[in-house]
C-alpha cells in the first residue's frame, strides 16, 4: 500500500521553501564569485481595497526563526543535485549545508502600524545568503500582515465587544489556519475555536455545539440538555438548526433547569437568518425569561462591514464569532459588495549593494507604480499629544530626525539574535497600544484619510539621479 503523506513541513524541512530562482541565482553568483554584501527590504506598496489606510505588521517570529535555522540536510542536497541534473553543484550545495546567516536584520516590532513603502524588515547580509530568504518572507509576512490588519477593523467595528476566530475551515490551508489564529489575536481577537492553535500559541480557545448534535437527538430540548449535563458551567446553545425563535425559548427551558443545578446559561448562538432582528428577538425572550445575563453571540459569513452594521443599529450582540472573511483576509465589503484580490502584494527588493568598501543604491525600475526606493532606511514617526502625526522614511541615523520614534530595532546583528521577542499576548498589547495612538480619521472603514508619510530628501535625489543615470546610458 502506498504510504499516505501529510504534506506538513517540520522545521528541518523549511530550508527547501524557497523558489527555484533563488537557487539558480544563487549557483550563478556562486559561480562567478559574487556575494558581495547587499541589504533587501520587505514593504508594500499599497493597501489592498477595502483594508482601510493602516496595516498591522505581523510574521516577524516566524521568518526569524527560518533565517536562524536556515540548512539543507544531506538529503534534501542530494535531491537537489540529481533533480537539477548536476545544474546545481557539490560546491554550492555544500555552501547551503553548512549556511550559517551572519548578517543583520531589522525589522518593526509585531503589531506595529505600518503604511505603503515603509520598510517593514531589512536584511544585510551576502548577496546569496539575502536572496534564499524571499519567498519565505513574503508568504509570512504578506499573510498574517493581511489577517492582523483584518481582525484590527474587526475589533474596531465591534467597539467593546469581543469577537472569535472561527475561520480553520475556510482558511487557505492547515498552516494558514494556525497563522491566521495567531495573527487574528494579534490583532484583537479574544479567541480562537482552532485547538492546535490554542496549544502552539497560548491563546485562548472556545466554542459551542454543531447543528449536526441537534440534528441528532429526538428533539432539540434533548439536545440542549444533554449538552447541559456535559458541561454546566459552559452551556452555550446553538439556537438556529429548526426556528431560532423557539431556540431561545427551550435554551430558557433548559437554563432554567441548570439554575436548579446551581449553574447558569452562559449563552445562546445565532448562526444564520436576519441576525439584528433575531437578536433583538432573541434578547427579549432571554430577558423575559430573567436571562438577562446570558450572552448572545453571532456568527454567519461576518466582517468588519455586518458588524458595524449591527453596532450602530444597537444590536444586542455580545460577542461575534468571524470565520471565512477574518482568516482569508476577505477584501470584500459585504454591504457595498465591492472587491478585489485578498492578497497583500508585498515585496523584497534589493536597494543598496557595497562595492570596493562603498556602498552603491540599487533600484528597479519598470513603471512609475513599481520603481523602488534606494538605500537601506528607517522609519522616523513623529507623535503630537499621544497620537501618530507622520512618517518619515530616510536613511538610518539620520541626524535629522533624532527627536523622533525610530520604529525599525535591531533583530539579528551579525548572526546572533539580539531581540527579546515579546509574548503572543503582549505583542497583542502593543498592537492595541498602537492602534490607540492612530487618529480615527485614519481608521475609519470607509472615507478615511490617508496618513502622512514623507520620503527624505536622500533617497529622493538618489532615486532621481539614478533614473536619469539609467535611462541615458
Amino acid at each position: 500500500m502506498e504510504k499516505l503523506n501529510s504534506l506538513l513541513m517540520n522545521d528541518t524541512e523549511m530550508p527547501m521553501f524557497l523558489d527555484y530562482y533563488e537557487l539558480t541565482s544563487g549557483q550563478a553568483n556562486f559561480d562567478h564569485g559574487r556575494n558581495n554584501k547587499i541589504t533587501e527590504v520587505y514593504y508594500f506598496r499599497k493597501i489592498p481595497e477595502n483594508l482601510g489606510g493602516y496595516m498591522v505588521a505581523a510574521g516577524l517570529e516566524q521568518v526569524i526563526q527560518f533565517i536562524k535555522n536556515f540548512k539543507l540536510s544531506k538529503e534534501e542536497a542530494e535531491w537537489l543535485k540529481k533533480s537539477s541534473n548536476g545544474a546545481l553543484t557539490d560546491d554550492f550545495l555544500g555552501y547551503l549545508q553548512n549556511f550559517e546567516f551572519k548578517g543583520t536584520v531589522n525589522a518593526v516590532p509585531e503589531g506595529t502600524v505600518v503604511f505603503p513603502n515603509e520598510p517593514i524588515l531589512t536584511v544585510t547580509g551576502n548577496s546569496i545568503d539575502v536572496q534564499l530568504f524571499e519567498t519565505y518572507i513574503l508568504s509570512i509576512m504578506n499573510f498574517q500582515t493581511m489577517v492582523a490588519t483584518k481582525a484590527a477593523r474587526i475589533a474596531y467595528a465591534a467597539k467593546d465587544r469581543d469577537f472569535l476566530d472561527f475561520g480553520a475551515r475556510r482558511a487557505h490551508g492547515r498552516d494558514a489556519a494556525i497563522l491566521s489564529s495567531r495573527a487574528s489575536y494579534i490583532g484583537g481577537a479574544a479567541g480562537t475555536a482552532l485547538v492546535s492553535a490554542a496549544m502552539k500559541l497560548g491563546i485562548p480557545y472556545s466554542g459551542t455545539m454543531p447543528h449536526k448534535f441537534v440534528q441528532e437527538r429526538e428533539s432539540e430540548l434533548d439536545a440542549f440538555r444533554e449538552y447541559a449535563e456535559s458541561f454546566p458551567k459552559d452551556a452555550v446553545f446553538l439556537i438556529d438548526t429548526y426556528d431560532t425563535l423557539k431556540g431561545a425559548k427551550n435554551a430558557c427551558i433548559v437554563g432554567n433547569e441548570l439554575r436548579k443545578k446551581g449553574y447558569d446559561l452562559k449563552g445562546v448562538r445565532i448562526d444564520g437568518g436576519d441576525i439584528l432582528q433575531l437578536s433583538r428577538q432573541v434578547r427579549r425572550i432571554l430577558d423575559d425569561s430573567g436571562f438577562s445575563s446570558t450572552k448572545i453571540i453571532a456568527s454567519s459569513d461576518l466582517d468588519e462591514y455586518q458588524i458595524d452594521y449591527f453596532v450602530k443599529n444597537n444590536a444586542p450582540i455580545d460577542i461575534y464569532g468571524v470565520g471565512t472573511r477574518l482568516d482569508t483576509a476577505a477584501n470584500y465589503n459585504s454591504i457595498s459588495k465591492k472587491g478585489g484580490v485578498s492578497a497583500l502584494g508585498g515585496v523584497y527588493k534589493l536597494v543598496e549593494e557595497e562595492e570596493n568598501g562603498s556602498v552603491v543604491p540599487k533600484i528597479k525600475i519598470s513603471s512609475s507604480d513599481k520603481t523602488t526606493l534606494p538605500f537601506n532606511k528607517q522609519i522616523y514617526r513623529r507623535f503630537k499629544n499621544g497620537f501618530m502625526l507622520e512618517d518619515i522614511v530616510d536613511t538610518p541615523s539620520h541626524n535629522d530626525y533624532k527627536k523622533y520614534q525610530q520604529i525599525l530595532v535591531p533583530v539579528i546583528k551579525e548572526g546572533k539574535l539580539v531581540y527579546d521577542f515579546p509574548s503572543l499576548k503582549e505583542t497583542r498589547n502593543y498592537a492595541k497600544k498602537q492602534l490607540s495612538c492612530l487618529g480615527e480619521e485614519y481608521k475609519r472603514l470607509e472615507e478615511f484619510e490617508s496618513f502622512p508619510v514623507k520620503i527624505g530628501k536622500d533617497i529622493t535625489d538618489a532615486k532621481n539621479r539614478i533614473i536619469q543615470e539609467k535611462l541615458s546610458s
